[in-house]
């Protein structure tokens, strides 16, 4: 045993070197979008894409995508919702896609600041127009961190599709441990969750083209790993301030977010049954916007949009009641 301990950590001392974050710079020129990125305060220019509808939308979303991947991620999502008069845009975060430095972290608090600043942005192409944010795993704590509190003026609500909330307070002890020794000692070491035999997704078609997709990433390296935890923690901490319209969209056979930590930060939020509220998927996996009943879903987040009182069409938010209620009555 001994000198299997000593393998792992020499393995770790190879793989690895010094922790590399890439925080934003000072402001040198004013915020503006463009018809393909926008640019932000520091100079860094950060693609766009957009679903528009045919006709002027009644609704406009900005999407915000998860870990490791990039705002192609909503084309399906995108179009669906476009057809339904959404206006959608979507763009790569500092460190994925063609944002600047591909798979190296830069913080959450950044990634919350570069959102305000989009979202004031794309109000502004649709003046008078409701804005919503809709972020999805990571993007979705990204959107919780850049609403609690004071949000931007411009949202008129948010959606959160399996929210990346597994903060350290719900880890077990040897999953805490594992990530301060492996960010201790070495921070480039990247992963691949190779072996873990997680299924993200019911549409494995979809998990192959992201596979074979170039700017997916596919190894995380541990100080990224460690930034994404520490978002995480600050998500869990802003549920309780977050006073916005407020969608959660949870997946019963997500094995990416565990179930615990999810309807916990849920049962934080302070509108929780009035003007915020969780829908369930009995059938539903981490990408709900992209697993194989990913329509039932989107009609859900449009008739949400086009008037938050109404009942979800799916039913998914009676289901959510239910399991919030069996799992208070514990």
């Amino acid at each position: 045993m001994p000198r299997r301990v000593a393998a792992l950590l020499l393995s770790l001392l190879l793989g690895g070197c010094a922790a590399q974050f890439h925080l934003p710079g000072p402001p040198v020129v004013a915020a503006a979008f463009d018809h393909d990125h926008w640019q932000a305060p520091d100079g860094v220019r950060l693609p766009v894409r957009a679903w528009l509808p045919p006709g002027p939308p009644f609704a406009v979303v900005l999407a915000v995508h998860g870990m490791n991947d990039y705002s192609h991620s909503f084309d399906g999502p995108g179009k669906a919702l476009a057809a339904r008069g959404i206006a959608v845009y979507a763009y790569d975060q500092r460190g994925f896609g063609q944002g600047p430095h591909p798979g190296y972290w830069s913080s959450g608090q950044a990634m919350a600041a570069d959102l305000r600043t989009a979202a004031a942005l794309v109000a502004g192409r649709h003046p008078g127009v409701p804005l919503y944010l809709l972020g999805e795993s990571m993007g979705g704590a990204v959107v919780m961190v850049a609403t609690a509190g004071r949000p931007p003026p411009e949202v008129a609500g948010i959606i959160l599709s399996a929210p990346a909330v597994w903060g350290r307070d719900t880890m077990n002890v040897f999953e805490r441990a594992a990530l301060w020794l492996a960010y201790q000692v070495a921070p480039g070491w990247e992963l691949t969750g190779h072996g873990l035999e997680i299924q993200p997704s019911d549409n494995i078609e979809m998990l192959r083209q992201l596979s074979r997709d170039p700017l997916v990433i596919k190894a995380t390296r541990t100080d990224a790993i460690e930034g994404l935890v520490d978002l995480m923690d600050q998500a869990v901490a802003a549920a309780p301030f977050i006073h916005l319209p407020t969608l959660v969209l949870a997946g019963a056979k997500d094995e990416i977010i565990p179930a615990d930590p999810t309807w916990r930060t849920v049962a934080t939020l302070p509108g929780l049954g009035s003007t915020q509220r969780a829908a369930l998927y009995p059938n539903g996996y981490h990408m709900l916007l992209r697993d194989l009943q990913a329509a039932t879903v989107v009609d859900d987040v449009a008739a949400w949009i086009a008037d938050p009182a109404q009942p979800l069409p799916s039913g998914a938010d009676r289901r959510a009641n239910e399991e919030l209620a069996r799992r208070h009555q514990r």
